[in-house]
């Protein structure tokens, strides 16, 4: 039996498994995807204080090194269920079963998928949700990206250093992103915006993605952008399926007080799992501090 058990190993719960370590707790940590969550999905970082430029991946590393020289321990799973009581369990979808004191639920949110047909069809296959993976799948070809943001617009400056051209969709006249990053990707010679737009088809030839249909959302014009991948980014969904407890809103996400409590006594959360209103490494790291110091207080 653990201390704190830590659901997700972003930056909220890396720091979080910090801070609890280095109070003498025992923290155990499970993630069922990449170590250091979307971090290691993120080209470059320019908004984390103390670094003017950090790659995601290489913040994601220096995290795990952190908390794993505290003594936490990491294991790969995907949690199925949380069962509360004075001591709380958790069940992975191997049947595997764990138990702790408390548990913070870190698990991040999910990527939304390119809403027309055969998008699942076609993910990994023409359709990705991380340029930093598969960027060299489209080496010297063509890519859309879809949506405005800072996902967006800062992955789209990373595919310019690998691909030929990029077309930016946004249903929008006007970005979502810091203007720093919008300024950056108006001046780029290999970026093309097209606004006021939305993705309405996969053109597919021999099984595979040769373009994408979009329609304007003013006059339903339909044009044909060709190439060879589209990466979306169009939001994101709270990872809480496996969370069958009275403490998500109307969307899904965990609803906490100031110090990342639920209303469930033991059961905390933290990132970008929470109800919020800015989703940044930052605000998770902060998330994930206050949580621990809060489970410290209250097993004391």
């Amino acid at each position: 039996m653990y201390d704190v058990l830590i659901i997700g190993a972003g930056p909220a719960g890396l720091t979080a498994s910090i801070y609890a370590s280095r109070a003498n707790l025992s923290v155990l940590i499970i993630e069922n995807e990449s170590m250091g969550g979307k971090l290691t999905k993120t080209y470059e970082i320019e908004n984390y204080p103390g670094f003017t430029k950090i790659s995601g991946g290489q913040l994601a590393d220096e995290l795990v090194k952190h908390s794993q020289s505290f003594g936490v321990e990491i294991r790969p799973g995907n949690v199925s269920k949380i069962v509360n009581g004075d001591i709380k369990k958790i069940y992975l979808d191997t049947g595997e079963e764990f138990e702790a004191r408390t548990i913070i639920i870190a698990s991040g949110t999910k990527e939304n998928h390119l809403p027309v047909d055969k998008s699942d069809e076609y993910t990994g296959r023409g359709i990705s949700y991380c340029a930093v993976c598969d960027a060299f799948f489209y080496r010297n070809k063509d890519v859309v990206v879809v949506g405005g943001g800072n996902s967006a617009l800062e992955e789209s400056l990373y595919l310019t250093s690998i691909v030929n051209k990029i077309y930016i969709v946004i249903r929008r006249d006007v970005f979502r992103a810091d203007a720093s990053i919008v300024d950056k990707v108006k001046v780029n010679d290999k970026i093309e915006i097209i606004t006021k737009s939305i993705p309405k088809q996969l053109v597919i030839d021999n099984n595979r993605i040769v373009g994408l249909e979009i329609e304007n959302v003013d006059t339903k014009e339909t044009t044909v952008l060709n190439c060879s991948g589209i990466f979306p980014y169009i939001g994101a969904k709270p990872n809480t399926t496996f969370v069958d407890l009275d403490i998500l809103d109307e969307n899904g996400y965990v609803i906490v007080n100031d110090n990342m409590e639920t209303s469930v006594k033991g059961i905390y959360a933290a990132g970008d799992v929470t109800k919020k209103s800015l989703r940044q490494v930052v605000t998770a790291t902060n998330d994930g501090a206050i949580a621990a110091n809060s489970i410290v207080n209250y097993l004391r």
